[in-house]
């Protein structure tokens, strides 16, 4: 019986795995950026980090801190060496959570952020979209 109930939960677990791996819930493609893109919450950057992927409708970011509440309602991108600056775009805090592992050489947490647009304008959806035609390095 007990044999008979594993295998049952190990088929279970086999197709609810390959269920979720041949859906993806997004409406847009996700694009990989490369190392000198940044993203900062609110007007003094409570959440400062490096851009990990982009989409027209949101983003994901790491960045090292404790992951209190997010006291801004709206990000900066922007490159360094001033090639690039997309600002006061709307968001909802999505997710954000530690990343496992990932700064073992301090004490420090290394947290991912990933927030959803709310509104994005004319001029600022023209702008991303141009953004990831120019910089993206590929699918994500």
């Amino acid at each position: 019986m007990v044999y008979f109930s594993l295998c049952t939960l190990q088929y279970t677990f086999k197709r609810v795995s390959e269920m979720t791996k041949s859906k993806e819930h997004r409406k847009h493609k996700r694009f990989q950026l490369p190392q000198g893109v940044f993203v900062g919450i609110g007007p003094h950057f409570t959440k400062l980090g490096r851009l990990r992927d982009l989409n027209m409708g949101g983003l994901a970011f790491r960045y090292i801190g404790s992951g209190d509440s997010t006291n801004g309602s709206y990000v900066d991108i922007f490159m360094d060496e001033g090639h690039f600056f997309l600002g006061n775009v709307l968001i909802k805090v999505i997710s954000d959570v530690e990343v496992v592992g990932k700064a073992s050489f301090s004490s420090a947490t290394l947290r991912r952020c990933a927030v959803k647009f709310k509104k994005l304008t004319r001029q600022q959806k023209a702008k991303l979209k141009e953004f990831i035609e120019n910089h993206s390095v590929g699918e994500a």
